[in-house]
């Protein structure tokens, strides 16, 4: 099977090691992974903030650079649902404002085949143990677009159970939203804080050493909670865990 990795801005910039995880875990899986160099961003920034007819030509280019793909394969849930739900309404949106079906017609190709990691594994490739190894206490918090958007249940769950040595305990208040939301925690600082604060406080009762997740911009705003608060917790994305092995352990 040949795959598309959308790897997405914030990973592409920050986390590139989330990146080399899912080309790690998904060859070992015997799955040909294409990274396409025009990709760009998807166009959720603009978007979510107000901006949507600026968003339409990124959301025209993801099609152009992923539609020849059998899948596409991203490490985000916030991004995955951007083409998933958000593609379909700006093709409506325009069709609505008298501008035609083109829109609609570009995107409809990518929006079906466009998978957040975890559903990838457990729905396409029909697998839940990847021969992971990773001897830690974990705890793992459903991020908001994976948990509503996307509605991935309990795939990373079950997942995360299957990994060897891993002991995966129950997050308190796991459904609560950690506060980022993107733009959120600009416009609305104080309460973003104090979502993440809560946010940690649960996962430090769990006596985890990590915290996972499914979208590195929500661990980005739960990691910088944790050093603030000095708990002495990891945020780690579920790939680099999965991507882990016996041989070639992660840290």
């Amino acid at each position: 099977m040949r795959v598309a990795l959308f790897l997405t801005c914030v990973n592409d910039t920050l986390y590139p090691d989330t990146g080399r995880a899912v080309v790690k875990l998904l060859t070992r899986l015997g799955v040909d992974v294409d990274f396409p160099m025009a990709q760009t961003c998807c166009g959720q920034a603009h978007y979510n903030t107000g901006y949507r007819h600026e968003a339409e030509p990124l959301a025209r280019h993801f099609s152009d650079v992923f539609g020849e793909y059998e899948a596409i394969v991203t490490p985000s849930g916030s991004c995955g649902a951007m083409v998933r739900e958000l593609y379909p309404r700006m093709g409506e949106r325009a069709r609505a404002e008298g501008r035609g079906d083109t829109l609609a017609a570009t995107l409809a190709p990518v929006v079906p085949k466009t998978y957040e990691l975890t559903e990838f594994l457990v729905d396409v490739l029909g697998v839940t143990d990847v021969g992971a190894y990773y001897p830690h206490k974990v705890t793992y918090h459903p991020t908001c677009h994976g948990l509503r958007g996307l509605g991935l249940g309990d795939r990373p769950r079950r997942l995360l159970q299957a990994v060897k040595g891993l002991e995966l305990a129950e997050l308190p208040g796991a459904d609560e939203c950690c506060g980022f939301g993107g733009t959120f925690a600009v416009k609305n600082a104080d309460v973003s804080a104090a979502m993440g604060a809560d946010k940690v406080r649960n996962a430090e009762s769990t006596g985890a050493e990590v915290l996972c997740a499914a979208d590195n911009s929500c661990l980005m705003h739960i990691g910088g909670t944790m050093t603030r608060l000095r708990t002495g917790m990891r945020p780690v994305h579920i790939a680099e865990i999965l991507a882990s092995t016996e041989e070639e352990p992660a840290v």
